[in-house]
């Protein structure tokens, strides 16, 4: 059966919206719709430790934290988690929790839709107040949680059990005196809950002890401890600080988008079949024309080019000009050469320095290079169906155009 544990909604502002003692599966609405949980970790299932670190890399304390504890620790360093703070005079302190516990908190509060979870002590939530010492109780049935802040970086905890008197004010009395041994002289400020105020006012006022202070506990004044923690054990567990995405909701778009996916890949390939299966029929066909035509011929790579050929030397062999013969390309470019309209040129006079035929097309050279602009002439060279192509600097290329 699920405990019941204290909890506050505090939001941005600091403010305190609800609060009260509830179980984890009752708040799983608040955990979904919070920006970040943080857990304050009781003051006894954490030991804070001063230890003497060497300057170190982020990555190398995280590895080095076991061994440098080991000696302080009475359990196996593998069976914890650290979590290091910020370092003051080569000293930093080092929280220790163990690992198992943690990783149960942090997989009940995921599964119940935490986005971004931290955990810190309890004792370093208490409000700072030097030269006094912050204390608070904390009731969990029978048993009482003390919690002690010596400085910023330091404080301990532990657990008082329950007591064969069964009364407030010896139960109150039974702390004050564990606090006296822990903090002899040193002036107190001891949190409680707000109905045990009373009964430890009046054994604080059995004792006679003027050092001691009665408060009410204070989530605003916790929560605003809490911002400034910068032990955060959730970082011992190799788990992210920072927001983390909560892709449940994104289950069935996530699925839908892949259907989607799946549905264009097969559709295009199936396209890409029918295409080439038509550009298979398609080339088969042109193949078989082509030996239909020329059965002699057995090599046919190009069937489109093989038989522009083909027509082009019955041409030539019957005494028929082709599209691409010298006279054919050079009487046409003539023709349009003459046609050419003075307005066309650039005022100086053209004149064709050289003419020569290679590779099927004419290679024109102008004198000078820019005496005809290009857009004027390609449009008087199309219905010849030939194709200009300027090589360089009044070097044109004319050949048939397909």
């Amino acid at each position: 059966m699920p405990l019941p544990c204290r909890f506050a909604l505090v939001s941005n502002s600091g403010a305190v919206e609800r609060e009260g003692l509830s179980t984890l599966p009752g708040l799983s609405d608040a955990i979904r719709q919070a920006a970040k949980i943080v857990l304050l970790l009781a003051a006894s299932d954490v030991s804070l430790l001063r230890v003497k670190v060497p300057p170190l890399s982020s990555a190398r304390l995280k590895v080095a934290l076991p061994n440098l504890v080991e000696d302080q620790l009475m359990s196996d360093p593998s069976e914890c988690a650290f979590a290091a703070g910020a370092a003051q005079d080569g000293m930093r302190t080092v929280a220790v929790v163990n690992r198992a516990w943690l990783e149960q908190l942090s997989a009940s509060l995921t599964a119940l839709g935490a986005r971004q979870l931290a955990a810190v002590p309890a004792q370093l939530c208490l409000p700072h107040q030097p030269p006094a010492v912050a204390a608070a109780v904390t009731e969990f049935g029978s048993d009482r949680d003390v919690a002690l802040r010596w400085s910023e970086q330091d404080g301990i905890g532990f657990c008082i059990g329950a007591i064969a008197q069964n009364s407030a004010e010896a139960a109150a009395r039974e702390v004050i005196d564990a606090l006296r041994l822990m903090a002899p002289q040193a002036d107190l400020i001891l949190q409680v809950a707000p109905a045990s105020v009373a009964a430890y006012q009046r054994a604080v006022a059995d004792t006679g002890d003027a050092q001691l202070q009665i408060a009410a506990e204070d989530w605003v004044q916790c929560a605003a401890a809490a911002k400034n923690v910068t032990l955060n054990l959730m970082t011992g567990l190799g788990a992210s600080a920072g927001p983390q995405v909560n892709w449940r909701p994104w289950r069935w778009p996530a699925a839908l988008a892949l259907l989607a996916a799946v549905v264009n890949i097969v559709g295009l390939n199936a396209s890409w079949l029918q295409l080439q299966h038509e550009a298979d029929f398609l080339h088969d066909g042109m193949n078989q024309t082509f030996r239909a035509a020329f059965p002699k011929e057995s090599v046919i790579i190009d069937p489109v080019a093989q038989m522009r050929q083909k027509l082009s030397a019955s041409k030539q062999g019957s005494g028929q000009a082709g599209p691409d013969d010298f006279l054919t390309l050079a009487g046409a470019f003539g023709n349009v050469w003459d046609s050419l309209p003075q307005a066309q040129t650039n005022k100086a006079q053209p004149a064709i320095a050289a003419i020569e035929y290679r590779e099927r097309s004419l290679l024109v050279r102008l004198k000078p290079a820019d005496a005809v602009k290009l857009d004027a002439i390609r449009p008087l060279l199309a219905p010849h169906k030939l194709a200009l192509t300027e090589l360089s600097a009044g070097v044109w290329q004319i050949r048939s155009a397909p």
